[in-house]
């Protein structure tokens, strides 16, 4: 079983290496963890101000990470003064526990829930959304993160969002954090070959299935520094493929003079998500025995 936890931290290399730390060992780097936790990934981005870590583990190993990393996040990330492309509601923003069959999905389950008691537990209230969600619209993380911290104190102070586990209140410094249990997404970015990142806002509009487009896809645009990004959640990588975001995007960005010219893998995806990928458009520095779900597992005899 895996969990992807993201944390509002992209920049400070020594605070991102505490973080991680916390959340448990590197492969093959011998840090302390609750026992048969590994880290297998992690990607930090600077202009969204984000981290991402895969965990293995069992899922009571999974838990008792994500609980010691919770602690660390509340205590050295302050979520309201962090800044960022990407939306955020907490300093440990989202923890999904991943289940890699349908055999794992009941433990992954009753694994979710006892973490948002824990995080709860912790003064940090914890929603749960995607399967475990207790309502069609908090399925969504935007339906959380709309607005940011600041809004969602607002709303939990006029007790319009109610937290399913713990205070009825933001953490002051932590925020709160989105939970749930979920099978393997892909976590993808393209860049655009034009420095208008409007034209990637109208991308990802009109490419999310909210807009119309991909089934289980949501993006957004970013201003990558002076580039162009659609940056893309597919919610199943194995029946919309990667390769058919890539002709998607290349779709809706022509009608803008602009093109998809390199692409970015954040974590670990199913090996099927890349089947068929476009060799036009690069995918630097990814590594498929390191980031393909199935054969970085089988490397480590998992």
């Amino acid at each position: 079983m895996l969990a992807v936890p993201n944390f509002s931290e992209g920049r400070d290399e020594r605070l991102i290496e505490r973080v991680a730390e916390a959340f448990g060992r590197a492969a093959g780097h011998g840090r302390p963890a609750p026992p048969g936790t590994l880290i297998l990934d992690r990607h930090s981005d600077a202009i969204h101000e984000r981290s991402v870590l895969t965990l293995s583990g069992k899922p009571d190993e999974l838990v008792d990470s994500i609980v010691a990393g919770a602690r660390a996040c509340s205590r050295l990330i302050d979520v309201f003064e962090r800044g960022g492309a990407h939306p955020r509601i907490g300093s440990l923003d989202v923890a999904p526990i991943v289940y890699l069959d349908s055999g794992e999905r009941a433990g992954a389950r009753a694994a979710a829930l006892e973490l948002a008691g824990l995080i709860g537990g912790l003064d940090i209230p914890a929603f749960l959304y995607g399967e475990l969600a207790s309502t069609p619209e908090r399925e969504e993380r935007a339906f959380f993160r709309h607005g940011g911290p600041r809004e969602l104190t607002r709303r939990m102070r006029a007790r319009e969002l109610v937290a399913d586990r713990g205070p009825q209140w933001p953490h002051p410094a932590a925020g709160a954090t989105l939970i749930t249990a979920r099978p393997p997404l892909a976590a993808f970015n393209l860049l655009l070959d034009s420095p208008d990142a409007e034209i990637a806002r109208e991308v990802a509009k009109r490419l999310r299935e909210a807009g119309g487009g991909l089934p289980g896809v949501r993006a957004i645009g970013v201003d990558l520094a002076g580039r162009a990004q659609v940056s893309i959640n597919v919610h199943d990588p194995i029946a919309v493929p990667l390769r058919g975001v890539v002709e998607l995007v290349r779709e809706l960005a022509s009608r803008h003079g602009a093109r998809p010219y390199a692409a970015e893998i954040v974590g670990l995806i199913p090996e099927a998500a890349v089947e068929g990928f476009p060799a036009e458009v690069p995918i630097p520095g990814f590594d498929p025995e390191r980031q393909l779900i199935e054969r970085r597992l089988r490397a480590l005899g998992r």
